[in-house]
């Protein structure tokens, strides 16, 4: 069953992003790494206005680590939906290992952004090694949202499989360089069934709008806001992006057109 309408909603208070049943009124979900301090994260997370909030379970201190400081005294469960993901694994296994974790540490949950990456360099994804590791995954019950390419055929496959949103790139992680190939992005929001999130190479609000004008139903990003020259400032940036490009998308664009065409009717003009 779809989780998400393709229809073009009236902007409303109604159009709301549906997320393994629950709603959520931001469609910006963001990471917690390479920022400053918790504080600085904090402060981002806050000015971002996101209600899902993405963490690296083999980086990031949640508990495992008693003696050091946990990023959950920032951002609290009851407060934001965490979603553990598998950063930093290369093969099925890895990923695997590494969701059991973080469902062992957050009490069951089963929430989970699954990337399996192909090697250091590229950190493109493993599509062999993630198709792997979403089949144990979805048997074992996890909710999968997967980093994939932008390769309309395999995000389908992931649909398919029974993922339940598929979060293809946009470029290399980290790289900044923006939508790098928006008709597969629209190709890829067109034939879904689950909802689509740019996930990776954002890297400025005009990106994140872009994204959305497409018909993505949310950008996740982390080192366009932690990477920033003022984190927080760009958080409060791609908060109104998001917004703005949804918005965009709703209301329909003017079709292109070669040549220009008067903004005031000329019909019955008498000199």
């Amino acid at each position: 069953m779809s989780t998400v309408m393709h229809a073009k909603e009236s902007g409303s208070t109604d159009d709301l992003l549906q997320i393994a049943g629950r709603s959520y009124r931001s469609r910006l979900l963001v990471g917690t790494g390479k920022y400053r301090d918790l504080d600085e994260t904090r402060r981002a997370i806050e000015a971002s206005g996101a209600e899902i909030v993405t963490v690296a379970i083999r980086r990031t201190n949640i508990g495992q680590n008693p003696d050091e400081p946990s990023l959950l005294e920032v951002i609290s469960p009851g407060q934001y939906t965490l979603l553990p993901n598998t950063a930093g694994c290369y093969t099925a296994e890895d990923a695997v290992r590494t969701c059991r974790l973080a469902r062992e540490l957050l009490d069951g949950h089963k929430l989970v952004k699954l990337e399996v990456l192909g090697d250091e360099k590229t950190l493109f994804p493993d599509i062999t090694e993630t198709l792997k590791a979403t089949e144990i995954l979805i048997k074992d019950g996890f909710g999968i949202m997967v980093y994939t390419n932008d390769d309309p055929i395999i995000a389908k496959r992931l649909e398919e499989m029974g993922c339940i949103a598929v979060m293809p790139l946009a470029a290399p992680i980290g790289s900044g360089l923006g939508i790098r190939n928006p008709y597969n992005i629209l190709t890829i929001v067109e034939n879904a069934n689950v909802p689509i999130l740019v996930d990776a190479g954002v890297g400025c609000a005009s990106d994140a709008a872009i994204a959305m004008e497409l018909g993505c139903h949310g950008v996740l990003m982390n080192t366009a806001i932690a990477g920033a020259g003022k984190p927080v400032l760009m958080a409060s940036a791609m908060k109104k992006a998001i917004e703005a490009g949804r918005e965009s998308y709703l209301a329909g664009r003017i079709p292109r057109k070669r040549f220009a065409s008067a903004s005031s009717p000329v019909d019955g003009v008498f000199f």
